[in-house]
């Protein structure tokens, strides 16, 4: 299929140089403070404040890893090269999305360490750890897709990077300021937050709205770059 040669493509470019390796030794280095600070001074064998803080990491690493994967292309001029192969808009963001979303699940995988860890100096409940990288997986999705949508809107990385920072961000602190919110709008602003979702599956609800959620975050921010990327080729 056209979409898997264009994601092998992305995937041997993202290991091909440093960027990706950076990514996600800072992404692993900034979490295992956060897991081995519970363990040694919390004194718990647990990976409750891991996963409690691991949207907030994503929040930022992801957008770290996809804010180059259409930007450096508009940038150089090569996505017109692409786009002049007997390729549809369709099958080049599905290509890089799926790219970058199997870095951005390589740059988790080695948290599972962290799991091995809690295993051999505790006895951590196995269905809470496993429904957090469920719901890891979910939001990684979705914040893949609004970062491959920040990159496919400027032909600057940086700039790339912080749109979909910012973007994250947002949906992961909005439970934060609900207090702030008149009563009308808390439930709707509540349904938005992406934290609310990714905790009610980390702690073992396994609710449809959550599903829901993070599968129409994941669509809504993919059929958007699909747009950009029509309305560009115009």
């Amino acid at each position: 299929m056209k979409f898997s040669i264009i994601m092998k493509r992305e995937l041997k470019s993202y290991f091909s140089g440093p960027i990706a390796y950076i990514v996600t030794a800072l992404f692993l280095l900034v979490a295992g403070i956060m897991f081995f600070a519970g363990f040694f001074i919390g004194d718990r064998v647990e990976l409750r404040g891991f996963f409690s803080w691991l949207p907030i990491y994503l929040s930022v690493f992801v957008p770290a890893l996809t804010m180059r994967i259409f930007s450096e292309e508009k940038r150089s001029g090569s996505i017109e090269t692409l786009m002049t192969l007997p390729v549809t808009e369709f099958d080049v963001v599905l290509g890089k999305y799926l790219a970058s979303f199997l870095s951005t699940l390589i740059m988790i995988a080695p948290t599972i360490f962290y799991v091995i860890t809690a295993y051999i100096f505790g006895t951590p409940d196995f269905g809470p750890i496993v429904l957090g990288y469920l719901g890891t997986v979910l939001l990684g999705a979705g914040y893949t897709a609004i970062g491959i949508f920040a990159s496919s809107i400027t032909k600057n990385q940086i700039i790339a990077f912080f749109t979909g920072a910012i973007i994250c961000i947002v949906l992961t602190l909005l439970n934060s300021f609900l207090v702030f919110i008149p009563g009308p709008a808390v439930s709707v602003l509540s349904y938005l937050s992406a934290k609310n979702h990714f905790d009610s599956v980390a702690k073992g609800i396994i609710d449809t709205r959550d599903i829901i959620y993070f599968i129409s975050l994941t669509v809504l921010f993919f059929a958007l770059t699909v747009r950009v990327q029509k309305k560009e080729s115009r």
